[in-house]
């Protein structure tokens, strides 16, 4: 499918779900994207919780130490994911091409590598370094004292949300994605009750605050990689795990992941290093104005998940046709399923842009949260659907094996665009968060040009994997 097809393909606003292409692209997309939106709604509701404990200062400095752990400890995961790019990338090639003998063994080396290389070490220098951290975060004293605790609950945590995490990538490089979704539902739902109950101290727990929103997190993230384990172990799926089965290094295999994974990995090291920076910026606003900006990146989250759904959708089908030899396929299939997804997306703009005080009241009573969140809001709406469209695009080069261009966006629009704009918008013109927010806009616009002008080339299709 041509260039020009793709672009009338995309100002069709109805989607023919009895093209058995588009039909294929929603059964892989839609337990994705349920996953990821109640994930994020799920995540949302710790703030909500947090940012009504009765004592307004402790709720924004609990706030505010959530999304400071949040920068670092994304970080890792965004690390661990690069990883299971390559992961994906391999194992819906090796699908497309019936190797299912090679899927069992690219997996076990996508695991082995994101526990011994990142987990672990990451997990450990985290505990170890606490104060460190959020204070390079931002952090004030009020801030740190509320979160110390937490961020070292969450590090922990972190060692099985990243081993949850590589599983259900090697499932949906497969098409296999209602079992992470039902898993981390579960999960997720056991997580709010257990926030509820821990941070407000109902049934006879104490009142633990958000230490006990941490605590709440690590035992749902425990309780999802046990159960996703056992399911790859019994040997239900394509995808099968054999404990007994020893280790042997696969020259070819770490060649692959390397090839793929290291320019993810230097993509998300681009982007977290460009995020941090521009946190640092918005928490010199002060404790209040931050947690305005927390609860607005948390809202960010969720408006980004019909991209990265279908994105995760467009990098399995774009590896899998692209294994069995049809390339115009998987153009096609990248085509339709970024009109799908921007189409979602446009969709959650308009309710943001036109209902943002509301929700953002969800989070917080101050009026002061509410009236900067709520501008933000707006600006985000505006992000979407350059948003959208890079994140499925990005999505399907990945699932080609083509990470060195979404790496040369990332570069520009995050560390350069988006930390210089925000520096002159909000330390030299004085704009405060409009400003902030004002430079993410035009750093999405940056990212976006970039992974449409690659696709549009299609030298994608013809990256080899061994």
């Amino acid at each position: 499918m041509n260039d020009k097809n793709l672009n009338k393909t995309n100002l069709k606003l109805h989607i023919n779900v009895k093209d058995p292409t588009n039909a294929e692209i929603v059964r892989i997309a839609w337990p994705i994207l349920a996953e990821l939106l109640l994930g994020s709604l799920f995540g949302m509701m710790d703030m909500m919780m947090l940012g009504r404990i009765s004592d307004n200062a402790l709720a924004a400095a609990s706030v505010a130490a959530v999304g400071m752990t949040n920068q670092p400890l994304f970080i890792g995961l965004s690390l661990v994911q690069a990883l299971n790019v390559g992961g994906t990338a391999m194992i819906s090639r090796y699908f497309g091409a019936n190797q299912n003998e090679k899927i069992e063994t690219a997996m076990s080396h996508v695991l082995l590598l994101s526990m011994l290389m990142l987990a672990i070490p990451l997990s450990i220098l985290g505990l170890v370094f606490t104060d460190s951290i959020m204070t390079l975060m931002g952090a004030q004293a009020d801030t740190l004292q509320v979160g110390r605790c937490y961020f070292k609950i969450i590090m922990v945590g972190f060692i099985f949300q990243s081993l949850n995490m590589a599983i259900s990538a090697a499932l949906r490089g497969i098409g296999e994605t209602k079992i992470p979704m039902t898993i981390n539902l579960r999960c997720n739902f056991l997580n709010v009750f257990g926030n509820a109950v821990l941070i407000y101290g109902l049934i006879g727990f104490p009142k633990l605050g958000i230490t006990g929103a941490g605590i709440s997190t690590a035992l749902s993230n425990i309780v999802a990689s046990i159960l996703i384990f056992r399911y790859v172990i019994k040997g239900k799926s394509i995808i099968r795990f054999n404990v007994k089965k020893p280790f042997k290094i696969n020259k070819r295999i770490l060649y692959n992941l390397f090839k793929i994974g290291v320019p993810a990995s230097l993509e998300q090291i681009v982007l977290r290093t460009g995020l941090l920076l521009f946190a640092r910026i918005v928490a010199g606003l002060g404790t209040v104005v931050y947690a305005a900006h927390q609860i607005a990146i948390s809202i960010l989250a969720l408006s980004f998940q019909p991209g990265q759904a279908f994105g995760i959708a467009a990098s399995s089908l774009t590896g899998r046709e692209l294994g069995a030899g049809e390339f115009e396929m998987a153009e096609e299939y990248a085509g339709k399923t970024r009109r799908i997804g921007s189409i979602i997306s446009t969709i959650m703009a308009l309710v943001l842009f036109f209902f943002g005080p509301w929700i953002v009241g969800l989070y917080s009573v101050d009026p002061m949260i509410i009236r900067n969140a709520s501008i933000a809001l707006k600006i985000i709406a505006l992000v979407q659907p350059f948003q959208a469209s890079q994140l499925i695009l990005a999505g399907a080069l990945r699932g080609a094996g083509d990470t060195f261009w979404p790496l040369v966006a990332s570069f520009f629009g995050v560390l350069l665009v988006r930390v210089v704009f925000a520096y002159i918008f909000v330390g030299i013109m004085g704009y405060g968060l409009v400003g902030a927010w004002v430079a993410v806009l035009i750093d999405q616009f940056v990212r976006w040009a970039f992974v449409y002008l690659r696709f549009r080339t299609g030298k994608w299709k013809y990256i080899r994997i061994k």
